[in-house]
């Protein structure tokens, strides 16, 4: 039976809690805004008035019996999920939950190696062990893709005691793998997927949207309510299938989540997901039809590329995320990560990432025509006043890593603290990536080989944003003590 999608129990109780001007003596200090004038005059009374704490009339996420409990079902029935959890450390946090709620110390788990660092992090708490599946590589636009079906029955095949496999849906770039068909390989092998929905909100409530994750028989979804959803940043669902405990999951999430937990976070969480189950379908069409005209335009200026589903071949691009707004920019002289910069500090325009050779925008229900024509506008200008020969740019953005020690054995080793060049041909023990995307080129474990120092370089001067190493310059680097 269909719940009630116009009801926002969290939001209604929130307001009732305002209303009944109660008299606070507990946390937080700021006492509905009185405490800190400053922050009110900022952040706003009504905003304020329901920064509070667990109560009963409020619940509790930790263990939630009320109002909580009858938003996340209602959040569950949006989504078509046995069960959802609001999580309010982000969906790092929820990824990290999907990989220590089927893995333990030891264990394998299939995932491809351009997954988020949060994915690779939840190796390094619980032990488990990654089985990594090098996806497709697009070598015109030099990004990494989905996973093939037969890289997937490859894998299952060498590791059929893995518990589960990761599949991105979709990747930062917007490529889908053939998920129906990894979940039943994985489903017969007695294996769980877990879904990386980061960017995928909408595929739940759009038309014409890639599959998502509940509605192909995945075991567990992490999404970004607030990537494309329109809930604050921060907030975040983690969604299960009906083969999975609830209880065991709330237990794993309570293991890092905080126990207080944000009430603005959650709330909006609650009103994004009435509007979406109300309107979510204008909403993405909206959406849609704005990034194709973006597209369309953006082309039309020659030099970039804008790329879509003409890309998918049925394998490891086997579908595309057509809300997806991501542009090859290495064909004038320009790495994504330079027009990235030219953007923000010539045009005032702020979007998603540059990386070598691509950037992208991230269109939402908050875009609006004239916001996609003044990006236009200024790509058009970018290549007539800044554009170069592309000779001897870098044209790969994916790098198959030399895997000699598990994650959490290399982040826990003794180690030394070497210059950059001098880490050559040893073992990392730590991490290094561009953020965003916060895919790691180096990731515990792996060799320092030519091809990865000759990137981590190059990202550097092109002026990509480097983190995860301990150096906060990555000059050094830590590797393992041999």
């Amino acid at each position: 039976m269909k719940l009630d999608q116009t009801k926002a129990p969290l939001m209604e109780a929130l307001c009732a809690y305002r209303e009944n001007r109660i008299v606070s003596f507990d946390v937080p200090g700021h006492k509905q805004g009185k405490g800190n004038p400053e922050l009110t005059g900022f952040l706003g009374k009504p905003c304020m008035s329901v920064d509070v704490n667990s109560m009963k009339p409020l619940d509790n996420l930790c263990h939630p019996i009320s109002v909580i409990k009858e938003a996340e079902e209602l959040m569950a029935d949006a989504f078509g999920a046995a069960h959802a959890f609001f999580m309010v450390n982000g969906t790092s946090s929820a990824v990290q939950a999907m990989v220590m709620s089927v893995c333990k110390r030891g264990d394998k788990i299939i995932m491809p190696r351009n997954v988020h660092r949060s994915s690779i992090n939840a190796l390094i708490l619980c032990g488990a062990v990654p089985v990594y599946v090098n996806p497709g590589v697009n070598t015109r636009l030099g990004i990494p893709l989905g996973m093939s079906v037969d890289s997937i029955k490859k894998a299952i095949k060498e590791n059929p005691d893995a518990k589960a496999i990761i599949v991105n849906n979709p990747t930062y770039y917007g490529v889908c793998s053939n998920l129906r068909e990894i979940v039943k390989l994985a489903h017969v092998a007695g294996m769980k997927v877990l879904v990386d929905e980061a960017h995928g909100t909408h595929f739940y409530f759009g038309d014409y949207m890639p599959l998502s994750g509940m509605s192909v028989g995945a075991d567990m979804a992490a999404v970004s309510m607030h990537k494309t959803g329109g809930s604050l940043t921060q907030s975040s669902v983690l969604l299960i299938g009906k083969g999975i405990s609830e209880g065991y999951v709330r237990q794993i999430i309570n293991l890092t989540q905080t126990t207080s937990a944000s009430y603005l976070l959650m709330a909006s969480l609650d009103i994004s997901r009435k509007n979406l189950a109300i309107n979510g379908r204008s909403i993405f069409e909206q959406v849609t039809s704005l990034a194709g005209y973006g597209r369309q335009e953006i082309n039309k200026l020659g030099g970039f590329y804008a790329f879509s589903r003409e890309l998918i071949n049925g394998d490891d691009i086997f579908d595309f995320d057509p809300t997806k707004l991501s542009v090859h920019t290495r064909d004038i002289g320009l790495a994504g990560i330079e027009v990235y910069d030219i953007l923000r500090d010539k045009y005032d325009i702020q979007i998603e990432f540059g990386d070598i050779g691509n950037i992208l925008a991230i269109l939402s229900v908050g875009d609006r025509v004239l916001n996609v024509e003044r990006l236009i506008s200024a790509l058009y200008e970018i290549k007539r006043r800044y554009s170069r020969d592309p000779a001897g740019m870098l044209d790969h953005e994916y790098i198959e890593p030399v895997v000699a020690a598990s994650p959490q054995e290399a982040f826990y080793s003794e180690k030394v603290q070497v210059p950059l060049r001098e880490a050559l041909g040893k073992v990392c023990a730590e991490f290094v990536m561009c953020y965003p995307p916060g895919i790691p080129i180096l990731a515990p474990g792996e060799l320092v080989t030519p091809e990865v120092l000759e990137y981590i370089i190059y990202a550097k001067a092109k002026g990509c944003n480097l983190t995860g190493a301990e150096d906060l310059h990555t000059e050094k680097l830590n590797i393992i003590s041999v």
